[in-house]
C-alpha cells in the first residue's frame, strides 16, 4: 500500500485495541491502541507507516492524531476505566515540545478522563538518545499524572543507567526473541536486571508479543506484572470484557506453579544428596590431608554428579587445585586453578556468609561455565570454618534430571 493511499482514505483507518492483562487479578487492565486500515482484504496493520522515516512527519502525525482521537472518544463514550496506551514518535513529539500531543489529550482530560489512565508509549531505541532533550517534557507529562511507557526495552544499544534517567512508569519487554519456544539463558540475566531496575524506580514490567505458552511462562517467571500478545487476545475494534482472559490465565498459572514446585523439589533432593555424599567423604578425611587429597576423596563420592571440584577460603581464594574428569572419565588434578580469587562472582560472598550462618550447602542458579561454554550449576558446602568445597555439576546430568534445568 502506498502512503498516499493511506492519506486519501482516512475514513478507513480505525483504532484497534490489544488487551493487556494483569498477573495479580488476571483481568484486563489496559489496551494498546493499534492502527488498522479496513480495506477489501480486511483489517491491515499500518505499523509500517509509522516506522518508515521516509514518510513525511506531517503525514504520520496526521494519522496518529486521527487514530488516537478516535480511540480516546470511544474510550470516553464507553466509560472505560483501564489504561490506554498511545504510541508516539519521540522525534515528532519533541519538534514542538509536545504541543501537538498535549492538544490531542488535554481536551479529554478536561472532560473528566483521569490522566493516569493514559500511557504515552515511546520506543527505547529512540528515547534513550533523547534523554537530555526530552527529560523536561516527560517529567511534565508525569506531573500531570500521565504515565510514560518505554517499548522494546533491552533490544537496542541503550543501557540501564539511561533508562533509569527516563524513569518510566511502565517498562515493556518483547518476548519475540524466544524463537522455536526456546528459553535463552542469556536473556534471563538481562531481564533479571530489568526486573531489579523496575523495582528500584517503581516501574511496572510488561511483557508483550506473547504468542505461545512458553512465552507466557517466561514472562511469569521473570517478574512480569502485565502481559500482552495474541496468546491472550487478538487486537479488536472493540473493548472486551474485563474478565475475558481470567479463566485461561488461571489455568496456565496452575501449570506454571505445578512445574516450579517440581523444580524446587528436584533441587532440594539434589542438595540433600550432595550433602550426604560430602559428609561421607569428610568422615574419611585425616587431619594431615592436603586440600588436593581432600577434593580427591570428595570426588570419588560425587563421581556421578560432578565434573570439577575445588576448595576456596572465605575470601574467595582457591586453596586447592581443580580436580576434573578427563576424556576417559577419570579424575585428574590441575594445579593452575590454585590461588585464583573468585570473590568477584555474583553471590559468591553472599553464599559464603550464608553457609557460615546456616551451616549447610547451597545449590546455585543455572549459569554458563566460561571454560566449557555450557549451562551448569554449582553446589557449595562448608567443610571447615574457613574452607568451602565447590562441586560443579555438568549440563548432561542436569538435562537427564529434567527439572534441574
Amino acid at each position: 500500500m502506498d502512503p498516499l493511499d493511506v492519506m486519501m482514505n482516512k475514513e478507513k483507518i480505525k483504532p484497534y485495541f490489544q488487551a493487556i492483562v494483569s498477573a495479580d487479578k488476571q483481568l484486563v487492565v489496559g489496551y494498546e491502541v493499534l492502527t488498522r486500515f479496513e480495506g477489501e482484504n480486511g483489517a491491515e496493520s499500518l505499523g509500517w507507516f509509522f516506522q518508515d522515516k521516509s514518510i513525511p512527519d506531517e503525514y504520520r502525525l496526521e494519522i496518529e492524531d486521527h487514530v488516537q482521537r478516535l480511540a480516546l472518544t470511544k474510550y470516553m463514550e464507553e466509560a472505560q476505566t483501564s489504561i490506554l496506551f498511545l504510541n508516539n514518535d519521540i522525534d515528532i513529539v519533541l519538534k514542538d515540545d509536545g504541543e501537538n500531543l498535549l492538544n490531542r489529550i488535554m481536551p479529554f482530560i478536561n472532560q473528566g478522563l483521569p490522566a493516569d489512565r493514559i500511557a504515552i508509549e515511546f520506543k527505547e531505541s529512540q528515547i534513550l538518545d533523547k534523554v537530555e532533550e526530552g527529560k523536561h517534557l516527560l517529567t511534565y507529562l508525569q506531573s500531570l499524572g500521565i504515565r510514560i511507557a518505554i517499548d522494546n526495552v533491552g533490544q537496542s544499544n541503550g543501557n540501564l543507567e539511561r533508562l533509569a534517567m527516563v524513569s518510566p512508569n511502565i517498562v515493556k519487554v518483547d518476548t519475540s526473541f524466544l524463537e522455536n519456544n526456546s528459553l535463552p539463558h542469556l536473556y534471563r540475566d538481562v531481564h533479571h536486571s530489568l526486573t531489579m531496575l523496575s523495582r528500584k524506580i517503581g516501574a511496572t514490567l510488561l511483557f508483550e508479543g506473547i504468542s505461545t505458552f512458553n512465552q507466557l511462562n517466561y514472562a511469569w517467571r521473570n517478574g512480569g506484572r502485565y502481559y500482552q500478545g495474541y496468546y491472550m487476545q487478538m487486537p479488536k475494534a472493540d473493548f472486551i470484557e474485563e474478565d475475558s482472559c481470567k479463566e485461561r490465565i488461571q489455568k496456565e498459572f496452575h501449570h506454571f506453579i505445578t512445574f516450579e514446585r517440581k523444580k524446587m523439589q528436584a533441587q532440594l533432593s539434589l542438595t540433600n544428596e550432595l550433602s550426604v555424599k560430602i559428609k561421607q567423604a569428610i568422615k574419611r578425611i585425616q587431619a594431615e590431608d592436603t586440600y588436593d587429597e581432600i577434593i580427591t576423596k570428595i570426588a570419588e563420592d560425587c563421581r556421578e554428579y560432578a565434573f570439577r571440584i575445588y576448595i576456596c577460603d572465605q575470601e574467595g581464594f582457591q586453596l586447592s587445585s581443580n580436580i576434573e574428569k578427563d576424556e576417559t572419565d577419570q579424575w585428574t588434578l590441575r594445579s593452575e586453578g590454585r590461588y585464583k580469587n573468585w570473590s568477584w562472582r555474583p553471590y559468591f560472598l553472599e553464599n559464603i556468609v550464608r553457609m557460615n550462618v546456616e551451616k549447610r550447602g547451597i545449590l546455585s542458579d543455572l549459569y554458563t561455565d566460561i571454560e566449557r561454554e555450557e549451562h551448569i550449576r554449582t553446589y557449595s558446602y562448608p567443610i571447615a570454618e574457613e574452607a568451602f568445597v565447590f562441586v560443579d555439576i555438568p549440563y548432561t546430568y542436569l538435562f537427564d534430571q529434567d527439572e534441574l534445568l
